[in-house]
């Protein structure tokens, strides 16, 4: 098996919402604020190489939607998917499987392309990968988080038929991976767990976006339920610190992986590092 960092670049948001209850007297310390209160984050996304299978989690932003909708979230350097899958010698059309962890945009916006008129998957010889429960929340969306799952990113997967749900997938899914689910940030969140390099790696999704996030007072204004999410926080970084797993992380600007210490604290990160450097 081999791993592979997929940086898709970086965008911004309201450092407020990102860091929920926390005062901005400490957060902007983790990530310091620009003058309209908005602070950098990754979009950075795994790939998996196991056999024939080419497994890639999460895909980003996308490009297809319009300025004013990008305008939002200030799009910067120069990382896209495409590039970097191609800095490890591959292409799109050698997906095999695409795991969802949640289906909202910058999350699932690379999945599908405009190819003319036409909304396409990006991946045209890959399974899409999400479960039943998730896909009815995004699709059947409350008025508080539906902005976040645009139906463009979307339907056009089921329309496909490259759709599967990991509740039907039996010897399909892909041996390699766990799917752990988390319910406060979006309901039946995913977050693939998986051996690597003799190393536990689990990939944290929006449970904790970055490094930050570490603390459990440090809950996004984003989460649908926020006291389960705090309850999910105390479960998986227990059991990470115990077990010694790599935390994997999508949206920290600067740290893609790290290990957890006990201390007098609660739960903190002990050594930082890359993928790469396992």
């Amino acid at each position: 098996m081999n791993a592979y960092t997929i940086n898709t670049g970086y965008f911004k948001l309201d450092g407020g919402a990102m860091f929920g209850v926390v005062p901005k007297t400490i957060w902007n310390k983790l990530n310091p604020a620009d003058d309209n209160n908005m602070c950098t984050w990754a979009m950075r996304c795994l790939l998996i190489e196991d056999g024939d299978r080419l497994i890639l989690v999460d895909n980003g932003i996308g490009d297809k939607q319009d300025d004013k909708f990008f305008g939002h979230y200030y799009l910067h350097g120069n990382d896209s998917l495409d590039k970097s899958l191609a800095a490890h010698g591959f292409h799109a059309d050698d997906i095999t499987d695409v795991v969802l962890t949640h289906l909202h945009f910058d999350h699932c916006g690379g999945s599908i392309r405009r190819e003319g008129d036409k909304l396409v998957p990006a991946f045209k010889n890959a399974q899409f990968w999400s479960n039943e429960r998730h896909w009815k929340w995004a699709t059947e969306p409350n008025d508080r988080e539906k902005a976040s799952f645009l139906k463009e990113n979307i339907l056009p997967i089921k329309e496909s038929g490259q759709l599967r749900f990991i509740e039907e997938a039996g010897q399909e899914f892909p041996a390699s991976l766990t799917v752990r689910q988390a319910f406060g940030h979006t309901d039946a969140m995913m977050l693939p767990q998986f051996t690597y390099k003799g190393k536990t790696i689990l990939y944290m999704a929006d449970l904790l976006p970055s490094t930050a996030h570490i603390p459990l007072p440090y809950v996004m204004a984003y989460d649908m339920f926020p006291l389960t999410t705090l309850q999910e926080k105390k479960s998986f970084l227990s059991e990470a610190q115990e077990n010694n797993y790599i935390l994997f992380f999508e949206h920290d600007p600067g740290i893609e992986c790290c290990s957890l210490k006990l201390t007098d604290k609660g739960i903190r990160m002990d050594q930082s590092f890359k993928l790469s450097e396992l």
